[in-house]
């Protein structure tokens, strides 16, 4: 049994020219590692521990107040 390949992502020319000036001497594979856990995180789809919560999907749709 073999595992499948991750994929490939080709970072645009825009994502790079952030990488190099807001990111200079960082491995951009961290970089964007962090920038996708940030972006989970705020959509609500990592535990506290960053862990993947079970349910799919982001927020709900309404708050809670109390």
């Amino acid at each position: 049994m073999t595992a499948r390949s991750l994929p490939h992502v080709q970072p645009t020319a825009r994502m790079w020219q952030i990488l190099r000036r807001c990111y200079p001497g960082q491995s951009p594979v961290a970089v964007l590692e962090r920038a996708l856990v940030m972006l989970a995180t705020a959509d609500g789809n990592l535990t506290p521990g960053g862990q993947l919560k079970a349910r799919l999907g982001g927020r709900p749709a309404e708050r809670r107040t109390s």
